[in-house]
């Protein structure tokens, strides 16, 4: 009898310590904005207007989460057309032949109160290579249909040469360093 009640002890303590969350991104309240600095005088800001993230995580700090983000390159928005179905061509992400960025992370460290390190690795035109992002807990809030919404601010560069994007462009045309900014809110599932 003893031994059953220490095996169902166990087996409660396995189950609620390995119990994954999921959480998926609330689309209405989520961007994805990359900025570059043109002739080296201005930022100029484009955003993806459709990507899916998710995650999942059993500690209630996300110190264990685990991140994916795919994005459709296609969705690629400027504000000028032209601009855009440039930025489409083998010219630059060469969308035809490269639908998509994927990250997938590999480790989300807490380093301060709500601030993380999230590393992972980012696949852009063809090219896979190890990023750190950094990101802000903007904490949670209940929706208008009562499920859970965590709020999540991200931010990293990246250099564009490293992933072969425009490298016959002159840095002083378009700069190689890249910033990316996101506002994601997860749903808990």
């Amino acid at each position: 009898m003893k031994k059953l009640a220490i095996l169902s002890l166990l087996v409660v303590l396995a189950t609620s310590t390995f119990a994954q969350k999921k959480y998926t991104q609330d689309k209405y309240h989520s961007k994805l904005i990359f900025g570059v600095t043109h002739l080296k005088i201005s930022d100029v800001e484009g955003k993806f207007k459709s990507f899916d993230a998710t995650a999942t995580a059993s500690k209630a700090d996300f110190t264990d989460a685990q991140v994916s983000l795919k994005v459709d390159v296609n969705s690629i928005d400027t504000d000028i057309e032209y601009r855009d179905k440039h930025l489409k061509s083998p010219d630059f992400f060469d969308a035809e032949k490269f639908p998509t960025i994927d990250f997938k992370s590999s480790s989300f460290k807490k380093v301060a109160p709500k601030k993380y390190k999230m590393a992972g690795t980012l696949t852009m035109h063809g090219v896979s290579k190890p990023i750190v992002f950094d990101v802000v807990y903007n904490g949670s809030a209940q929706t208008m249909d009562k499920k859970t919404n965590h709020g999540f601010a991200v931010t990293g560069k990246l250099n564009r040469l490293d992933f072969g994007i425009a490298p016959s462009m002159a840095n002083a045309m378009v700069s190689n360093e890249i910033t990316l900014k996101a506002n994601i809110e997860f749903t808990e599932e």
